[in-house]
């Protein structure tokens, strides 16, 4: 990753090579690989087509670090939205939503939120797990980088008052991680575990990959042993085949866990995995906010992230 950091900051940050992003159109067959459109009905589609081969789905209305109430009240009305299609299209019992408290408006200042961005994103979330419920599906709230972990688990329990099924994300990647497992692997709790995308100093977290999968191991046996519903998120097949022997281990039939991968990401072993039983849960990011979205999932891929440069760069 410390390889790819320079180039990655550099597409993050240069206004010109993100005008040439939404413009090129072989930024358009990159970008259809991992995000498939910005319209609530791209997003249907792809949950019918995901469906259509055995796979669940959770979705996320791409956004983060909002600063404008409207905008927040914008994503609540987008997942408000999404949630009566995906009901309307018969979809909802197998796609659930991903919501970041930080899209919410956990982060908005005074000025735009007179109670405070925690209140401000609690009541945004009650009424995004309203809408899930009356279309009969669940939330899961995402994790974000470390400085709002607290917020995020805190919120996650007024919530889990009027909502017990909404979902939770642990990072292994955090050394707070394995007890933060402990603590939210009880009966009726669901866990998507998942090893961690943002840059965190190493006072919080582990830097080392080894000590990264270690940690995720640790986490991962703290789940399949516990009374809750873990969700394994990794495309590692030795983190795959380990949750399965651990499953195995703990008498853990099919459907009482469950894997989860990115939209776009090893869809032949998404598929494989559903074709032997295993519950399969595809991650569909979607809306305007995609650039951020892209960069990561180039910069985990390096040979794309350099088909994507020197894309860029030859049209300048």
């Amino acid at each position: 990753m410390s390889v790819l950091r320079g180039p990655l900051m550099w597409l993050a940050r240069n206004e010109r090579v993100k005008d040439l992003a939404t413009t090129l159109p072989v930024t358009s067959s990159v970008v259809a690989g991992y995000v498939p459109g910005e319209s609530t009905e791209d997003v249907v589609d792809a949950v019918a087509a995901c469906a259509a081969e055995g796979l669940t789905t959770t979705v996320d209305f791409l956004g983060e670090d909002t600063v404008e109430a409207a905008q927040a009240d914008a994503t609540v009305a987008a997942y408000v939205e999404l949630l009566e299609q995906l009901s309307a299209a018969g979809l909802s019992r197998g796609a659930e939503v991903s919501v970041k408290l930080t899209a919410l408006g956990l982060r908005l200042p005074r000025s735009q939120a007179p109670e405070g961005g925690r209140r401000t994103a609690l009541e945004n979330a009650r009424t995004v797990c309203r809408a899930a419920r009356n279309a009969g599906t669940t939330v899961t709230v995402d994790m974000e980088d470390h400085t709002t972990t607290d917020e995020t688990l805190g919120v996650l329990r007024e919530l889990r008052k009027d909502f017990p099924e909404t979902g939770a994300v642990l990072q292994a990647y955090l050394r707070r991680t394995e007890a933060d497992c402990r603590a939210l692997a009880h009966e009726g709790s669901r866990v998507r575990l998942c090893k961690g995308a943002y840059d965190e100093p190493e006072s919080v977290a582990f830097v080392d990959r080894h000590d990264v999968d270690r940690s995720y191991v640790r986490c991962l046996k703290v789940l399949m042993a516990g009374d809750g519903y873990p969700m394994v998120a990794s495309h590692d097949p030795r983190m795959i085949e380990i949750a399965r022997s651990l499953a195995g281990r703990h008498q853990r039939v099919p459907g009482s866990y469950e894997f989860q991968m990115l939209y776009g990401i090893r869809p032949a072993e998404q598929r494989r995995l559903a074709a032997d039983g295993e519950t399969v849960r595809v991650y569909i990011p979607y809306g305007a906010e995609w650039y951020g979205y892209l960069v990561r999932r180039l910069a985990e891929r390096p040979a794309n992230l350099s088909f994507f440069v020197k894309s860029l760069v030859s049209k300048k």
